[in-house]
């Protein structure tokens, strides 16, 4: 199964049968089984029927909206999970500090061995470009992880290797036209930072449904301090998919030109949104 990303301004999505389709102006976009879809997306203006919802609720289908330039707005989710057992086991590990920790830990190197894996990688497509900096600053960072002993000291040190990264992340971009100083996110100032935030807003959905479906509680986490309202599980998982799902296909698409500069709209000044 897959998930249905609905971008065609003013379509609408209706269920017919068993199947979902996708019209603009009574002409069919889309036309595809239900049971193919494990959530669907839905960016902008597009209309999704009080009995398309129903269906995708009963049969467990997230319905998450975006704006039309792929900032987060909400999503509908079926009932929760009936597996009590397993939210109290979360629960419990969160109120104890040592397995909160341990799990934080694993996060954070996880994240962090990506990012060295990724400049490693983007490094050796590119023909003279050094590294080596960043990837010793991020290989420190991951030594103090092993024996950190608390939680401040370990975001400390996920910032610092985040830092390393950014700070060459730049020079692994070979298109012309694109240039990136450093991470700016609320909002992106600039294409490359926008196409980063926007790869983030879709793996962290695709990670609140899975930890969803499987029963946990998406808004209790351990690396991320609970906010009301904020998936902090979702965010704690997609630490270590970030440079391998996200930054590595942004690089791609930059450097193979798939994605143009004029694709982009400038609003409210230095706002950059993928048109």
């Amino acid at each position: 199964m897959s998930t249905l990303y609905l971008t065609q301004q003013d379509s609408v999505l209706r269920k017919e049968d068993e199947r979902l389709k996708v019209t603009l102006k009574g002409e069919t976009l889309l036309d595809l089984p239900i049971l193919k879809v494990s959530q669907v997306v839905v960016m902008g203006r597009v209309t999704v029927t009080p009995h398309t919802v129903a269906a995708l609720m009963e049969r467990h289908i997230n319905l998450t909206y975006l704006t039309e330039y792929g900032r987060y707005i909400g999503r509908i989710e079926p009932a929760f999970s009936k597996n009590s057992l397993l939210r109290r086991a979360q629960y419990a590990a969160a109120f104890d500090e040592h397995r909160t920790l341990t799990l934080a830990r694993g996060f954070v190197a996880g994240k962090l061995a990506n990012l060295r894996v990724t400049l490693l990688r983007a490094a050796r497509n590119t023909d003279g470009l050094d590294v080596d900096d960043a990837v010793e600053a991020i290989r420190r960072a991951e030594r103090r992880v092993e024996t950190v002993e608390d939680l401040d000291a370990l975001r400390g040190h996920e910032g610092e290797g985040s830092a390393a990264y950014f700070g060459a992340f730049g020079r692994l971009i070979k298109a012309d036209g694109f240039s990136f100083g450093k991470r700016v996110r609320r909002p992106p100032t600039d294409p490359v930072n926008a196409l980063l935030s926007f790869g983030y807003a879709l793996l962290a959905n695709d990670l609140h449904a899975a930890v969803n479906v499987l029963g946990f509680d998406p808004y209790c986490g351990y690396l991320h301090a609970d906010r009301y309202g904020r998936p902090s599980l979702a965010l704690d998982l997609m630490e270590e998919f970030r440079p391998v799902v996200v930054d590595s296909v942004v690089l791609a698409c930059l450097n193979k030109r798939v994605i143009q500069a004029d694709d982009f709209a400038v609003s409210l000044g230095e706002v950059h949104n993928l048109t």
